[in-house]
């Protein structure tokens, strides 16, 4: 295995896992914000702490590469979900802009859903067959 196989797929989930990583975050410190702005959405803002809870514990199993494929299907799920409830305002170019961010998060993900975490990941060491066997 060279190098770039060896680590490209742990740079590009430690890279989405980052996004999610601080999303949490920047709820947390803009708590009163989000919770206003999921209500004008039309959500519940008392979901807000299973939203933080969600994005920061997925996004660092993201990371590490803990149950990455059904991890990265959970989060590509949101990010979809996410895009459709606060960026469906496709006639405004910054929506219209997140809204293909969100869709091409998910398409990442889907990478990681149909190919496996890599190597250099949780799941790789827990693994039942050698890294180097083909399934």
């Amino acid at each position: 295995m060279n190098t770039v196989q060896r680590f490209a797929p742990v740079t590009g989930r430690v890279l989405i896992a980052i996004l999610f990583v601080l999303a949490g975050v920047n709820k947390i410190t803009g708590y009163a914000g989000t919770q206003g702005y999921m209500e004008a959405m039309g959500l519940n803002g008392s979901l807000l702490p299973l939203v933080i809870a969600f994005e920061i514990g997925a996004g660092l199993a993201l990371a590490v590469g803990w149950h990455t494929r059904a991890v990265a299907f959970i989060l590509a799920g949101f990010s979809l979900v996410s895009a459709i409830i606060f960026h469906a305002d496709l006639a405004d170019s910054v929506q219209s802009v997140m809204f293909l961010k969100n869709v091409a998060i998910a398409g990442g993900l889907l990478a990681y859903v149909g190919f496996g975490s890599g190597s250099l990941a949780v799941d790789d060491k827990f693994s039942r067959q050698s890294p180097d066997i083909q399934a």
